[in-house]
């Protein structure tokens, strides 16, 4: 004789195809405060009983679960939303019964013998007597009252008692849920700041703050800097390392070996004798002036974002007083850093297989909390993906323990796989394939992968046309409109994007090599005199963009994005709607930085909430206003004029004495 199978055989709900849900419940989803997690599952049984389904949750600091009653969508698919209101992790999970008294309830309706009826009250009110040794209290006596009825009705009267809606409500409340279904995933969501969705980057250099580009800058400029940055409309203000910087093996201009005393090295040779990644570049300022700045943005409403680079110089500290957190080579000596072809002679990466890998990982730990202590709260980090993903799981768990504010921007130009494994792991952000995705099919491609699949429940895109590393092909030829094409489409396609400046807006397209990506004469190696007074300067145009990102609710998250058919390869068409449906935005964009280009494009007018009647589009770069109608439209972009549009739709509207207006 077989065993009795383990587990309790009278359970006969099941529940399965729970979304969302990353890779069986191995991994968080992300949201951010104000947002919900909406949850859908196929709950069925096997039989006709009546289905109860509930989605349960809570923070992580309350030990008591909230349960919410999920609705049918459909045959055996269910569905219910819980909203994000506080900082930290939350959990959910699902439980799901064959209810017996909704069950009875529901064969009861369809009786219509007297006899039957009077076996079924007398059924009914033992169900009901049952339930009332669950309740206490007022519902206990209710409850008491209803079974008593039900038993003693005559049975062509007991009708209205069975199908009461009073008795229903109390049922509900205290339903028989022995035999339940549990879901065996209790499933999390990281909730984080709003910041961590829409952000709007600015980097810059403070060491080449100074106007004349010959002295060093420092803090104190940087605060100058501020307004400058405030008046373009960013909220994130990115500094690259501002650690003492190693002399050994320093490089030179255009990443030459060859140096002099002039030479102020590279931000990411971080270390010298006076300090490491706790330490601040003597000729930026002090810790209190770095506090000074900090205070400075704030008054702005700008963050500060540090870069976390957890590599070092040759002059490190660290290389002195922990030589066994490096590799060595065969003749005892450290290895430098590589990526073929390229080569950091002035860089050591740690070696994290090191036997003395926890006394390195805390440490690291330590200098994050160091600069959070300090009140930063947003670290860009650079290319995580080079080290171990259980280093970065754990290290992000646990500066959000106590700080669920932070927000973790991964600098991982890589392949999918790793990128995407980063963000499951906890990155907030992560920069992408975008600086080189500029055709048509490239575009709509992507970007339905990282907003229409799975990938949006866990990995958020900051969408960068340019970074002090990568100067495009397309930014490198297609001149001004190239510029400002690149800069809307990374301000309208993502909820968070960034520019590397004052390079980007005086249009810096100079390489140092054919055929590179890296720039001529680079910050990176270089001070650098940057007039961002200049007549030519993308200021104002970057401002506006940043005002429309401000006042549209539809270009702050990433989940409604949708393209649009046009008939010309060289036009892109997209569609940005709000949460609530009452914003939307159209962008259509010419990809062609050089020759006018024109097309029909052909709009979902369901999607878009239209009708037959006409509809305004209002240009909000330039305020112009078309009358649109059906489901083409004509739409042609002149690159030297304008190479985009930034269409927010209007319906007409009709008010009580007849008049018509668009809203």
């Amino acid at each position: 004789m077989t065993d009795i199978l383990i587990i309790d055989g009278r359970r006969r709900v099941v529940i399965e195809n729970v979304q969302p849900i990353i890779d069986g419940g191995r991994f968080p989803i992300k949201r951010v405060i104000g947002q919900s997690v909406e949850v859908k599952a196929d709950a069925f049984t096997d039989s006709q009983d009546a289905l109860v389904c509930l989605l349960r949750y809570r923070h992580e600091a309350e030990t008591g679960w909230h349960e919410l009653s999920m609705t049918p969508l459909a045959v055996d698919r269910w569905c219910a939303s819980f909203p994000i209101t506080k900082l930290g992790r939350y959990f959910y999970t699902l439980t799901a019964w064959s209810d017996v008294f909704f069950s009875w309830r529901q064969e009861f309706a369809r009786r219509i013998e007297l006899e039957d009826i009077g076996l079924a009250l007398l059924a009914g009110a033992l169900l009901v007597a049952e339930a009332a040794v669950r309740a206490d209290g007022n519902n206990q006596l209710q409850l008491e009252e209803f079974a008593k009825a039900l038993g003693s009705v005559k049975p062509e009267a007991g009708y209205a008692q069975a199908m009461s809606e009073t008795l229903a409500s109390l049922m509900r409340t205290h339903p028989e849920r022995s035999l339940a279904t549990d879901y065996p995933v209790t499933l999390c969501v990281w909730a984080e700041p709003v910041q961590a969705q829409y952000s709007t980057w600015y980097e810059f250099f403070p060491r080449s703050c100074m106007a004349d580009g010959m002295l060093h800058g420092s803090f104190a400029e940087c605060e100058k800097r501020l307004p400058y940055v405030a008046f373009m409309g960013f909220d994130v203000v990115y500094l690259p390392p501002i650690h003492p910087i190693g002399l050994s093996q320093r490089k030179g201009a255009n990443n030459t070996l060859s140096t002099s005393n002039e030479d102020v090295g590279s931000p990411w040779a971080i270390g010298a004798a006076d300090g490491g990644h706790k330490a601040i570049h003597a000729q930026l300022g002090t810790l209190a002036d770095f506090q000074h700045l900090l205070q400075k943005a704030q008054e702005l409403d700008i963050g500060i974002a540090l870069d976390i680079a957890f590599q070092c110089s040759l002059d490190h500290p660290y290389v002195h007083e922990h030589p066994e957190w490096f590799r060595h080579r065969a003749d005892g000596s450290i290895q430098f850093a590589e990526n073929p072809p390229k080569k950091y002679e002035d860089i050591y990466p740690f070696n994290f297989e090191t036997e003395a890998w926890r006394e390195l990982w805390q440490e690291l730990l330590d200098v994050v909390l160091f600069w959070v202590e300090q009140g930063v709260s947003i670290f860009r980090v650079d290319n995580p993906h080079t080290k171990p993903f259980q280093f970065w799981e754990w290290l992000i768990a646990e500066v959000k323990r106590e700080h669920p504010e932070t927000i973790f921007l991964a600098e991982a130009f890589t392949r999918p796989k790793v990128i995407y494994q980063l963000s499951k792991l906890g990155f907030s952000q992560s920069y992408n394939y975008f600086p080189w995705r500029n055709t048509k099919s490239e575009i709509e491609s992507y970007f339905t992968e990282l907003t229409c699949t799975q990938v949006r429940e866990y990995f958020r895109s900051n969408l960068w046309p340019n970074t002090p590393d990568i100067l495009s092909e397309y930014l490198q030829f297609g001149g001004r409109s190239a510029f400002m094409l690149r800069l809307v489409l990374a301000a309208t396609l993502g909820a968070s994007y960034g520019i590397y400046g004052p390079a980007y807006e005086l249009l810096e397209a100079t390489p140092r090599e054919v055929g590179g990506e890296e720039y001529l004469n680079s910050e990176k190696y270089q001070l650098r005199s940057w007039d961002i007074e200049r007549a030519d300067s993308l200021k104002d145009f970057i401002a506006r963009v940043n005002r429309i990102r401000r006042e549209n609710p539809a270009l702050q998250q990433n989940q409604r994005l949708h393209f649009m058919t046009v008939d010309n390869e060289s036009l892109l068409c997209f569609a940005k709607i709000a949460e609530d449906e009452t914003n939307i935005i159209l962008v259509v964009a010419n990809l062609d930085p050089h020759h006018t280009q024109s097309g029909w494009v052909s709009l979902d007018l369901e999607l878009l909430g239209l009708d037959t009647r006409p509809f305004q589009m209002h240009d909000l770069l330039t305020n112009a206003r078309f009358l649109w109608n059906g489901t083409r439209n004509y739409v042609e972009l002149n690159p030297q004029v304008t190479p985009v549009h930034i269409f927010k739709l209007r319906r007409r509207v009709r008010t009580e004495h007849d008049f018509d207006y668009f809203l």
